[in-house]
């Protein structure tokens, strides 16, 4: 589904999303272009759950991953490390 001026997203700029996206983002994520993402918006057939309030289109961030079958989010070893050392810290 990859079209003319299609971006596709990394995985670490997919798993930096907010709690909703726009739909240019989520078009990227899958690969295609922006007409095709209008176009299926416009046609209920977009691949995961949109919002409309207004004119404009929302993107919830978890059935974005679920249709790209990310299910789970990565755990990193500074984050680990991080969330370690925030605990030594309370004790």
């Amino acid at each position: 589904m990859t079209g003319r001026g299609a971006t596709q997203l990394t995985f670490p700029e997919a798993f930096a999303l907010p709690v909703t996206t726009n739909l240019r983002t989520a078009a990227a994520a899958f690969g295609m272009s922006m007409s095709t993402a209008y176009r299926l918006a416009g046609r209920g057939a977009f691949p995961c759950k949109l919002l409309r309030p207004g004119h404009r289109y929302l993107v919830p961030t978890a059935p974005l991953m679920r249709a790209l079958g990310i299910e789970e989010w990565p755990v990193y070893a500074d984050d680990l490390a991080a969330g370690a050392e925030s605990e030594a810290e309370l004790d």
